[in-house]
Formats: structure tokens, C-alpha cells, sequence
């Protein structure tokens, strides 16, 4: 018996749709209508048709489109996004018209003029999962399209999407020109300030990477602590690793007077530390030295850096202040070499690189008991599982998050960063606020430069009921660390803070700029509350399905394991019923 014939063929599929644009009806028929054609016919139409693209369904706010190349279809949606942030600024509504934008690649069937299949449905779920003005692609497009098309993106792993079988591991795409506004330089604070880069590791060898940068992170850490001092964190500095730059540059956009540079080189036994201090508003170099020795004496060629900057920028300190800060953390070598690594996979926020940095910290703790930060660093790996989700036997973690914590609280009694890590550990996975807050306020009181101490801070300050004072203290934290990678840390606590604040507006707004740069589960149910506590339903609606796909055991009988510890029973209510409201389910 013959079989009629079905045209399957490779396609990617774009999947576009207005945001809120049920509201923006409500609010403004005719002028939405209006605004929606222009925009189609001015920018949406015209770049599909300018990459071979053939649109194959539209609805009353979205549309579908057919591509033959993948990259032609992402760098359409990237030029979509790119010219609509354009006229929105240009013309400046109060509610601009924005898009969602989602794309997929894979085999269609054809019928006629229309597009069917799985790929199809999958670019519809993906543009849901979009942020405004944003771009979602599958993994299968990403492979395709990456360092060929110009924008950011962000890996979201994968998402449970809602009528699709299988999780789909996607990527956002922030596009340029829909970013953010740009961020204003810092003014220079009144006391001496300085920023460490990133050592240039010229071992040869790439595995010596995370040598170089623990050298920074010692020095940067001795020299945070003297009071006198301004010192910009390092997850600032880092931002930098790798480019080539101009040290007054970085001076003016970290907002400090001073810029240390330099190489390590390790060989062997061998160590080199090279270094210069320069003036960042003149250029002038002020001192420059190279200090050589043995591996095993690497504490020591770090205090000789450390001492000879000071030096150069600070006539007189307390001797007190300069003994404290030439304190290490260990005698141990091998101890100190398991922590670096430890530090280094513990800055990928994956499953995986926790895992790993957890067991480099237990390995250095091994090998040192009394090594304070490592216990520390080992029970914020927990912190972290627990953050994320992904803690397998939720007591007996917790329990050992809160013992590692104690323990690093035990032997650094005097260190302000191992103090921060642990109290915020007791704070959020221990729910003891009054220990955890205490601890990060010796911390704070030990190095006021601590932009770690002062963004934890903030988290406790919301969760006892102090909004206001929570926003400052992350104001501090952002501007000693002003361009921080986890920056989005920064915007989640403020986001909370404006939640129990009840400026609602603030919050949501927040709340987007930390969804632009992760997809950080805390700050979709900070969106989906604040939104529906705001009027804005669809919005909230959205957060709770994006929220899902991460998340979809996550219901309002389990809420008790993500809830911040609130000390008010005002801001949990509130907490709940905007989550109710935005349609979680009981």
C-alpha cells in the first residue's frame, strides 16, 4: 500500500510575543494596536525578511517564522530586540512595547503554507522563558550560533517545559543596546584606594592558573584589612583577567587612586612575584620589585608585596593592624594548594564544580584542621546546595554545614572573611539570625572593606525586618566591589529588601537585572511575588512557569524549604500570598 509522502526538512524556528500585552490593551486599545503595527511594519517584518525568514503564523501579539539557517534566525531575533530597545528609549513610552523571543532547531513537517513538530512547540516554550527584551535558544541553536552572533549569552540549563517530554538545556542571549543603562563611574572615596589585578601567570603552565589568582586573593585580603585603606574586592579586579587594559581606565571605573599589577611565575619550587604600583589618575608608577623564593615561602613573598605597597601609599600605620594582616591561614602548603583549588571551582555555579571545590576544602582541611576559611568555604559549598536545590538528605546537610561553620568560627576568631562566610552559613541554612548577624558584624568591624561581609549583611537586615538599613549596607557592598561577576547577588538582596519594603516597582525592577545575568530561582519568586502584589497578574503568571521549568516540585506546602527565615510575620505573609496570587500551586 503506498504511503503519501511527508515533507520533513531542517528549519529553525522563531517564536516572538508581547510582554504584557493584555495589560497594555486594557490600558490602551487603539494606541497598542497602533504602536504594534508600526512595529511590524518598520523593524519585526523587514529584519525576518532581510535573513530569508518567511513568517508562517502570527497571532493577535506574536508570530512564528520559518529560517533555513539557525544563525540567520538568531541574529534576526538579536536585531529584533536590538532596534525595538532602540526606539523604545528613542520615543520613551512609559510602558514600551518589548518582546520576547524564543528560537529552536531541528526537523519540521510541512503542510502547505504551515510548520509543525516538536521544534516548533519547543521555540513557543523557550519564548516564554525569555526575559523581556531577551532571546531563549535551545542548546541545539546555541551550538550553532555561538562567538557567530553578537550578544551575551547566559546558560539557564535545563528547563522542564510545560506539554514537552524531555528537559531542554537552553541559553539566554541578552542583547546590546537592551542591557541596562550604563553604569556611572565611581567618585575616589577620601581614603587611599586601590584596586589588585589579576597576576599574570607566566609559568607556562595552565594549571598554575589558580596559583596566580590565589596570590591576589592573599594580598587583596591582607590589604582589606587595614582600616585606612580602600580596597576594591576581587571579584571586581577579576573582571579584567585577561584583557589588556590601560590602568587609568580601571582606576576610573572602579573608582579607585592606586592600581597594582604584576606576573607569577612558578616553576618547580621556584616563585616569582613580580609587581608594580601605579597612580591611576596620573599613570605615574610609584614602585616597582621582584621578589623571588621558594614555593614553601610563598606567605612570605606575598607579605613582602603587601608590605611594600602599603608602603608606597600609606606613611604610617598601627603596628597591630600590620602584624594582623601578615597572619596566614595555614602552615601548609599542600593544605593552602587544596584550598586554591577549592576557590577556583567554586566560582563555576554548577552541580558538578560544587562537588569538586567541597572536596578540595575537605582535602585542605585535612591536611590542616586548623585551616579556618577552608571550614568555612566547605560549609558555604552546602549554602550553596541548598540555594540551588540540590541538597539529598536535607537534615544531615544542614547539620554538617552548620558544624563546619562553627568550627571556622572556632579557629578564626580574627579573620573577617572566614567570620563572613560562617555567620551567613548559620544565618541562612541554620535559620539563626541573631548568630549569623552577629558573626558578620565582627567580620564587618574586622574589615570594613568586605564587600562579601556587607552583601551578607544585607540578607540578615531584610530577613529581621530592617529594609532600609539592608539597602545600605548593599550599596556598600557595590561599591567596593563595582564590578563584581555575581553583581546579581547584589541586586537579589536589594530586590528582597524592597519587597518587605512594599515598593513593589523596585522590587520587580530588581529583581530583572539579576534575572538578566543568572537564572537565579530566588529571584523569579522575588518577580513572581512582587509582580502580583503590583497588579501586574500576566507578568507574575510568567515568573511562576519560568520558576517551574527550574523547579516544578516547588509548591506552597513545600515552600518551607526556600522561604528566607523571616523574623516578621508580616513580610512570610506577604511572601506567601504574592506567590498564591501569582498562581504557585497549594
Amino acid at each position: 500500500m503506498a504511503t503519501e509522502r511527508i515533507d520533513r526538512r531542517m528549519a529553525a524556528i522563531l517564536a516572538a510575543d508581547v510582554v504584557g500585552y493584555s495589560r497594555m490593551m486594557g490600558e490602551d486599545e487603539e494606541g497598542t494596536l497602533a504602536r504594534l503595527r508600526g512595529d511590524r511594519r518598520d523593524l519585526i517584518d523587514p529584519a525576518i525578511a532581510a535573513r530569508a525568514g518567511r513568517i508562517f503564523k502570527t497571532t493577535g501579539d506574536g508570530l512564528l517564522a520559518e529560517f533555513a539557517s539557525v544563525v540567520d534566525a538568531v541574529r534576526c531575533a538579536v536585531e529584533i530586540q536590538a532596534a525595538l530597545a532602540e526606539r523604545n528609549a528613542r520615543v520613551g513610552h512609559a510602558r514600551p512595547l518589548e518582546l520576547r523571543i524564543g528560537v529552536n532547531l531541528g526537523d519540521v513537517i510541512h503542510e502547505g503554507d504551515d510548520v509543525f513538530g516538536d521544534v516548533v512547540n519547543i521555540a513557543a516554550r523557550l519564548e516564554s522563558m525569555a526575559d523581556a527584551g531577551a532571546v531563549c535558544i535551545s542548546d541545539d541553536a546555541w551550538r550553532h550560533v555561538r562567538e557567530k552572533v553578537d550578544a551575551r549569552f547566559t546558560e539557564l540549563g535545563e528547563l522542564t517545559l510545560k506539554n514537552i517530554a524531555r528537559p531542554v538545556r537552553a541559553h539566554m542571549a541578552h542583547v546590546p543596546g537592551a542591557a541596562e543603562p550604563p553604569r556611572k563611574n565611581p567618585a575616589l572615596p577620601e581614603k587611599p584606594s586601590i584596586a589588585i589585578l589579576p597576576l599574570h601567570n607566566m609559568s607556562g603552565d595552565p594549571e598554575q592558573e589558580y596559583f596566580a589568582d590565589g596570590v591576589v586573593e592573599d594580598i587583596t585580603t591582607a590589604l582589606s584589612r587595614f582600616r585606612s585603606l580602600f580596597v576594591i574586592s576581587r571579584n571586581s579586579s577579576f573582571t579584567y583577567k585577561g584583557r589588556s587594559i590601560d590602568v587609568r581606565q580601571v582606576g576610573r571605573e572602579l573608582g579607585v587612586r592606586y592600581v597594582l599589577e604584576g606576573s607569577v611565575r612558578r616553576l618547580g619550587q621556584k616563585v616569582r612575584i613580580t609587581g608594580q604600583l601605579v597612580d591611576a589618575v596620573s599613570g605615574t608608577q610609584l614602585w616597582a620589585e621582584r621578589i623571588d623564593g621558594e614555593a614553601e615561602d610563598v606567605f612570605a613573598l606575598q607579605d613582602q608585596v603587601t608590605a611594600a605597597v602599603v608602603g608606597a601609599i600609606v606613611p604610617r600605620l598601627e603596628q597591630a593592624e600590620i602584624e594582623r594582616a601578615q597572619r596566614k591561614p595555614t602552615a601548609s602548603l599542600d593544605a593552602y594548594d587544596c584550598y586554591l583549588r577549592g576557590l577556583r571551582d567554586s566560582n563555576d555555579l554548577t552541580r558538578a564544580s560544587n562537588e569538586a571545590a567541597f572536596a578540595s576544602f575537605m582535602q585542605a582541611i585535612e591536611r590542616d584542621p586548623g585551616f579556618a576559611i577552608a571550614h568555612a568555604k566547605a560549609a558555604y559549598c552546602i549554602n550553596m546546595r541548598k540555594v540551588n536545590g540540590w541538597l539529598a538528605d536535607r537534615d544531615t546537610e544542614t547539620a554538617e554545614a552548620c558544624r563546619l561553620a562553627r568550627r571556622a568560627i572556632d579557629l578564626g576568631k580574627d579573620d573577617a572573611a572566614t567570620l563572613a562566610v560562617a555567620g551567613y552559613v548559620l544565618a541562612y541554612v541554620g535559620g539563626d539570625l541573631d548568630a549569623g548577624g552577629e558573626f558578620i558584624g565582627r567580620a564587618l568591624a574586622l574589615n570594613p572593606n568586605l564587600a562579601e561581609g556587607w552583601a551578607s549583611s544585607s540578607w540578615v537586615q531584610v530577613c529581621l525586618g530592617h529594609p532600609d538599613t539592608a539597602l545600605e549596607h548593599v550599596a556598600t557592598a557595590t561599591r567596593l566591589s563595582p564590578a563584581d561577576p555575581r553583581t546579581y547577588v547584589f541586586h537579589l538582596f536589594a530586590a528582597m529588601a524592597h519587597l518587605s519594603a512594599g515598593r513593589y516597582d523596585a522590587a520587580v525592577e530588581s529583581a530583572k537585572r539579576v534575572l538578566h545575568d543568572k537564572p537565579v530561582l530566588a529571584a523569579m519568586r522575588i518577580l513572581a511575588i512582587a509582580s502580583a502584589h503590583g497588579g501586574q497578574l500576566d507578568e507574575a503568571r510568567i515568573a511562576i512557569a519560568r520558576m517551574s521549568a527550574f523547579d516544578p516540585a516547588l509548591t506552597l506546602s513545600t515552600i518551607d524549604r526556600v522561604i528566607p527565615p523571616y523574623r516578621r510575620e508580616e513580610d512570610r505573609a506577604r511572601y506567601l500570598e504574592g506567590l498564591r496570587m501569582a498562581g504557585l500551586p497549594e
